[in-house]
């Protein structure tokens, strides 16, 4: 466990002993290559012409090898006693030649011209400071390493290799914390109403003790990314004005086994010390899945499973009352193991949901307490124009506005800036670079103004029409913002939704007589729309409410997966999500007919202007009609 504190390596140590280390390692390779810098440069020779220079009287000294042969020319000795005035040398030239395999006649042949010989044994001949090296440098090393980790430990920069079992949570002690409240948390009432009593208990324990009340040894905050857990947690030990405990779950697992719990028992062991706080898990799922999901290869890491039965032993170890409170946060409370969640370990679920409208001002109204605002600007209007967005979203809102306001010189963020950063965090940054041709920009601004007539009829109002390029891959976009929050989707809305949706595709058709690869998007989006009508919400006629995915999370949003169906029933689901499909399709296509005046005026002034938005967007949208 880490408590926040200054620690820092000691430079002078660590550079003497850096130092002399350097110093012995450059000392032992200028040793052991400095014979190589003065040695003689030599030139191998075929065979044959070292004995023909035998015979021809030009050899003086031969030294014979076990797999080669050295020799000197007479010319080359001569040169090397002239020029060391009567000490004796070596000649800088040397020959190498490799004799034949058993080849008994070079002996005689050397007698008979005269020349001088020799033999080299064995094993010699070679740098005598490689051998030695070869035996003292490896413990030498070896030596060296030891003690510059020991150094390191010493002089606090580095981490103890013995240390590895050690538990890796960050503890926040009084200031540490921030001051964090819950009045810096808004939005999710219930869930602070439900954790209040926590509050309370560390606050006044002696209150719950007296009537025989137990207090929940873990709580556990579920709900989509961006929610606040973690901010709500820190909340939670601001309140009480205990130590905050934070660790990841993902810190627990390492390579080798039973490391992660031997950390679970140290950081148990040190909020015990610490009692009463807060003890923080981040992302319980890590350490947290389920062990009867893996199938075959359910035992398989042995590490994650160890470290969540110590996790279990550890809960059940806490004596009644001893004022620690475990709080962990997850995004996907359907695959944690049951023995998790049964009571006595986290038998309190708390679910942090995205915010309503009001919650969603209560959210703006805590971020811009530090922003500079118009004093016209009304926070309700954002906040009834954002559904659907958690805290996070809210906050990097603000944060954007802010910018914007900054980089164009004004004192104060408008409404404007908070316009232009919703476009931004919904539909990206403009591409200005991104310039199309005329052909290209008609069938962009045709697209847009098709979803927009479309849409104005059958699914709700349109705030805005442009076709300047933004995001990835994004040539225009329409944007549709509900005025109030929807929990329901009739099913006629739903349809509305996906003939919207390909209205852009049908205005190309009814205009061009042919259809682009711009609607894509468009398709993809309908397509799912319709696939969950049929597989998910019941609401085909002739499969009728039958399920036929299976949810694979419910805060996260990830894709469902297929139930094993027949063929006979795949065949009848494609059929249905088609008929709904087309039907959307031919509903768009008249409703564009209809109104083709409508379409051609309001296209010839989107291309002038690229935006069309606000009252004169909606006078041209008023004037749809039905067909």
């Amino acid at each position: 466990m880490q408590i926040e504190k200054d620690g820092y390596p000691n430079p002078e140590k660590q550079g003497n002993f850096g130092g002399c280390l350097f110093t012995v390692v450059l000392l032992f390779i200028f040793l052991g290559f400095f014979p190589l810098f003065n040695s003689p440069s030599k030139t191998e020779v075929p065979y044959s012409q070292f004995r023909s220079q035998i015979r021809e009287g030009k050899v003086g000294e031969v030294i014979v090898g076990k797999n080669k042969v050295e020799y000197f020319l007479k010319t080359d000795l001569e040169k090397a006693k002239k020029s060391q005035s009567g000490k004796i040398t070596r000649p800088e030239q040397v020959y190498v030649t490799v004799p034949l395999p058993e080849d008994q006649t070079l002996p005689k042949l050397l007698e008979d011209n005269n020349v001088k010989f020799g033999v080299r044994p064995n094993g010699s001949g070679g740098n005598w400071i490689f051998a030695a090296l070869g035996w003292f440098i490896p413990p030498l090393l070896f030596f060296l390493i030891i003690g510059w980790f020991a150094s390191r430990v010493q002089s606090g920069g580095g981490s103890n290799p013995l240390d590895a079992t050690k538990s890796k949570a960050r503890v926040y002690l009084g200031d540490a914390n921030g001051a964090i409240t819950f009045a810096d948390v808004a939005g999710i009432d219930e869930a602070k109403a439900e954790l209040q009593e926590v509050v309370d208990f560390l606050k006044n324990p002696d209150r719950y003790t007296q009537i025989g009340a137990k207090i929940p040894k873990g709580v556990l905050l579920v709900g989509p990314p961006g929610t606040g857990k973690t901010l709500l947690a820190k909340a939670v030990a601001g309140e009480a004005g205990v130590p905050f405990i934070n660790v990841s779950g993902s810190e627990f697992i390492e390579m080798f086994v039973g490391v992660g719990a031997a950390r679970v028992r140290d950081m148990f062991e040190q909020a015990k010390q610490l009692s009463p706080c807060i003890l923080f898990i981040d992302e319980l799922d890590a350490i947290g899945k389920s062990r009867s999901d893996g199938g075959v290869f359910a035992s398989s890491n042995e590490e994650r499973e160890q470290t969540l039965n110590q996790m279990l032993t550890q809960m059940d170890g806490f004596e009644a009352n001893t004022g620690i409170i475990i709080i962990a946060a997850t995004n996907r409370p359907e695959i944690l193991d049951q023995a998790l969640l049964r009571p006595g370990r986290f038998d309190r679920q708390v679910v942090v949901d995205r915010p309503d409208k009001l919650g969603r001002l209560a959210i703006l109204q805590v971020h811009t307490r530090q922003i500079q605002l118009q004093e016209n600007i009304d926070l309700s209007l954002i906040a009834a124009r954002t559904p659907g967005f958690a805290g996070a979203d809210l906050a990097n809102l603000v944060n954007e506005a802010a910018l914007l306001a900054a980089r164009n010189h004004r004192e104060a963020v408008t409404i404007a800036d908070f316009n232009e950063a919703l476009e931004r965090v919904i539909a990206g940054l403009e591409k200005k670079s991104r310039v199309l041709n005329e052909t290209e920009r008609k069938i962009v601004a045709y697209h847009e103004c098709g979803h927009a007539i479309v849409g104005a009829l059958v699914s709700g109002q349109v705030e805005k029409i442009s076709i300047i390029p933004r995001g990835v891959g994004a040539l225009g976009y329409t944007l549709q913002l509900p005025q109030e929050d929807r929990f329901l989707m009739l099913e006629g809305e739903l349809r509305g939704r996906i003939t919207t949706l390909l209205g852009g595709r049908s205005a190309e058709e009814v205009v061009f007589g042919q259809v682009s690869t711009g609607a894509s998007d468009d398709i993809q989006k309908a397509t799912d729309l319709a696939e969950q009508a049929v597989t998910v919400y019941g609401m085909s006629q002739k499969l009728g409410p039958i399920a036929m995915e299976k949810p694979q999370s419910s805060f996260l949003g990830s894709p469902n997966a297929r139930r094993s169906v027949s063929s006979i029933v795949a065949a009848a689901i494609d059929r249905e999500v088609k008929e709904i499909i087309e039907n959307a399709h031919h509903q768009a296509i008249l409703i564009l007919k209809t109104n083709r005046d409508l379409l051609e005026e309001m296209t010839q002034h989107l291309l002038e202007q690229e935006v069309l938005e606000g009252e004169e967007l909606h006078s041209y949208l008023n004037r749809v009609k039905a067909p």
